[in-house]
């Protein structure tokens, strides 16, 4: 009993390392912008895309991989130029809006444009491949996932931490008013924030379409639904909120799938947002809730 508790929880840490980098880039926006971003899907979406084309060009994931997180930078850099820089000044509902318009737009192009139908491509062969260590099996990708996932999120903390740019930033999300008139350039700090939101879902991104092998029109929705929930479980703004958010939400999955029926386990999303629904009635901020200075 205890092995098999062990087993899932290894599970899910690599279920939610994924997870846990998508929401810190949700993080980092909201941070900045007070918005939720629902376009940061669009990142994994155009980098599927992007890797079923380099696949189709004979090239190997050691250039696939790279490539994607690149692409994943551009297209983000890309919407906060094309749609958010535009509406900086508007209300959080506008950007809201905007957020949903650049998701739909993306869509509506793709199923017209490309094909409304998923394109496939060959995974990794090393993906399907597990060792065992005491008795419990790991997953070649999971152990790969977390180890890029601990060294991203300790790139992200020096970046935020020991940087200019990251003290920037982070005095921008406290009082972006305040941080303005202190001399910090707004154009900057947005900038950057949306660079390292798309690099992190970049590296997302990568193990995500090793995972499926796949790019569609909606590649990106499940990974971006995921990564916001996981934000709101740790408390919007909160980056280390969102790292365990999307840790719990990676390990609450595999639990309800390792232990709930056969004939429920189909439900396994529905049961997961009951319990977020509930996390919100006892303590509606997440668990590390996070204050913003109102922007006028």
């Amino acid at each position: 009993m205890t092995s098999e508790i062990i087993q899932q929880l290894a599970d899910g840490l690599g279920r939610g390392s994924e997870f846990a980098l998508i929401a810190l880039g949700i993080a980092v926006i909201f941070g900045v912008m007070n918005l939720v971003n629902f376009a940061h899907g669009e990142l994994i979406t155009v980098s599927a895309y992007i890797a079923f084309f380099l696949f189709s060009q004979n090239l190997s994931w050691w250039f696939i991989a790279p490539a994607v997180i690149v692409t994943s930078i551009v297209v983000s850099l890309g919407i906060e130029f094309a749609a958010f820089r535009w509406v900086r000044g508007a209300s959080q509902f506008t950007q809201m809006l905007t957020s949903f318009g650049v998701h739909f737009a993306s869509q509506a192009l793709f199923i017209m444009y490309v094909s409304a139908s998923f394109r496939s491509f060959d995974r990794p062969t090393w993906v399907a491949n597990t060792v065992e260590f005491a008795g419990i099996r790991f997953e070649v990708i999971d152990l790969g996932i977390i180890g890029v996932t601990i060294v991203a999120l300790a790139g992200t903390w020096f970046v935020l931490n020991r940087t200019l740019f990251g003290i920037s930033m982070q005095a921008a999300a406290e009082d972006f008013d305040a941080a303005r008139l202190m001399g910090i350039r707004s154009d900057r700090v947005i900038r950057g924030a949306f660079l390292l939101a798309g690099a992190l879902a970049g590296i997302a991104a990568v193990f995500v379409l090793m995972r499926t092998g796949r790019a569609d029109p909606t590649a990106g929705l499940t990974p971006l639904l995921n990564g916001v929930l996981a934000a709101l479980i740790g408390g919007l703004g909160s980056l280390s909120g969102a790292v365990i958010g999307g840790l719990a939400l990676g390990l609450i999955e595999v639990l309800l799938i390792a232990n709930l029926p056969s004939g429920l386990v189909g439900l396994t999303n529905g049961f997961v947002f009951v319990l977020i629904a509930l996390l919100f009635v006892f303590r509606p901020g997440g668990l590390f809730g996070v204050e913003h200075a109102e922007r006028v």
